[in-house]
């Protein structure tokens, strides 16, 4: 009886992605039509053939469609390709892509002249005793980079109320990123968001513009891949990386190593919700990009009727954070740093270890969203690292239910580093 009700199941899951694969073909020759129409240089789409390129993920590419060979995407394209034909002499150059929101909130970063990120910085003043100022006092600087779909507020609303000036004669310095792509951070079009791409925008906006010359590394889901590659870049810099449930999947095959990775946090499944959403949105780029125009372009009237029915004035941070980015960002940076990062991982780490940079990783035992396996494999592929594993959380609880052992945590690792 088992085996059939799961046969059942099984039939019905393959039932429901075989007709997202039919309603992605469909928007894909729509999206390229109104692309053509509304755009001066359209961005393409990864249904056709594969860019060489090491920095892209093959997850962009291999996500096999029933329907892309039977011609209906040739069909559709030729007919875009007689409207480029007809419109070429007519259309101007666009701003913000006509399916991404135009609300004042989400382009005021294309007012600035100087494209950085958004960084929330808390810094606590030196302390004078009764002798003076405490001259010998030395600046430690530390940088937290928030997971998928997220931003600053993820540590500002939560762990930064609860940092305090420790002692040993040391003025803490903390810098809150909101990710390239993400919450009031620039969303650029012509952006493909890889590993290299976050990294020069941190480097940029944070290192740079402060004149950092040491720093902790403090980061969560997503942020632990860029915090990684950031690292290996400036290891005689870092002080210490702490990593907050890593999506560590590692495979002598670098295309082995992205597709475990996209197995595994958005595999394809109809149960629980949240997770058939996140697969439907990882998996199938034109479906993605409706849901995207449906909620997050419109947000601002979401987040009124959110209020009305809720009777509550301001909405929880996390919930804001879910539409605070575009559908090119947010669909980049999953495959391209989560899935494609991957097969940088190991790279990465050895150089940090080779460094004597010091590596924490910290992880809930009941997180579903990244499995403790990937800190486990982790540890087991580099034991000089340190993992502690937290009974009863999981992917972000892990944090806020704990968020006072968490920063005795961090002041502990960067103390002993």
């Amino acid at each position: 009886m088992e085996k059939k009700v799961k046969a059942l199941l099984d039939t019905i899951t393959f039932l429901v992605f075989i007709f997202f694969d039919f309603v992605d073909v469909v928007l894909c020759v729509a999206y390229e039509l109104l692309d053509e129409l509304f755009e001066a240089k359209p961005f393409p789409c990864y249904c056709g053939k594969k860019l060489e390129t090491k920095e892209l993920s093959e997850t962009l590419f291999w996500r096999k469609n029933v329907f892309r060979g039977m011609g209906f995407l040739s069909f559709g394209r030729k007919t875009c390709e007689a409207v480029k034909k007809r419109d070429d002499g007519n259309r101007g150059e666009v701003v913000n892509r006509w399916s991404d929101c135009g609300c004042d909130s989400c382009v005021s970063w294309m007012k600035k002249s100087n494209q950085t990120l958004h960084v929330v910085v808390k810094e606590f003043p030196q302390v004078n005793s009764e002798d003076g100022p405490r001259e010998e006092a030395t600046t430690e600087n530390v940088i937290f980079l928030h997971g998928f779909l997220s931003s600053s507020s993820y540590w500002t609303r939560s762990v930064f109320k609860y940092l305090s000036e420790p002692l040993n004669h040391q003025i803490y310095r903390y810098f809150a990123v909101d990710l390239l792509g993400f919450g009031k951070s620039p969303k650029p079009n012509d952006c493909l968001y890889t590993l290299n791409d976050h990294v020069e925008m941190i480097h940029r906006s944070v290192i740079s513009a402060y004149e950092l010359s040491s720093f902790h590394l403090v980061a969560h889901s997503m942020g632990c891949n860029i915090a990684l590659a950031l690292a290996a870049k400036y290891p005689k810099f870092v002080k210490s990386v702490t990593l907050v449930a890593p999506p560590y999947f590692s495979d002598s095959n670098d295309e082995t190593s992205s597709s475990m990775a996209l197995n595994t946090v958005a595999r394809k499944t109809l149960w629980p919700p949240l997770a058939f959403g996140k697969s439907v949105m990882t998996w199938y780029e034109h479906v993605g990009r409706f849901f995207c125009f449906l909620i997050c372009k419109n947000h601002t009237t979401w987040e009124r009727i959110f209020k009305l029915f809720t009777q509550t004035r301001e909405l929880n941070f996390m919930v804001v954070d879910l539409t605070r980015h575009t559908h090119h960002s947010a669909w980049h940076s999953m495959h391209n740093v989560i899935c494609g990062g991957s097969k940088f991982m190991d790279d990465y780490v050895g150089i940090l270890i080779n460094a004597k940079v010091k590596v924490w990783v910290i992880h809930g035992d009941q997180d579903l969203t990244v499995p403790l396996d990937c800190s486990n494999n982790l540890k087991m592929k580099f034991p000089q690292l340190k993992l502690i594993i937290v009974q009863n959380v999981d992917h972000g609880t892990v944090i806020f239910h704990r968020k006072r052992d968490f920063v005795k945590s961090l002041q502990h690792i960067w103390a002993t580093s």
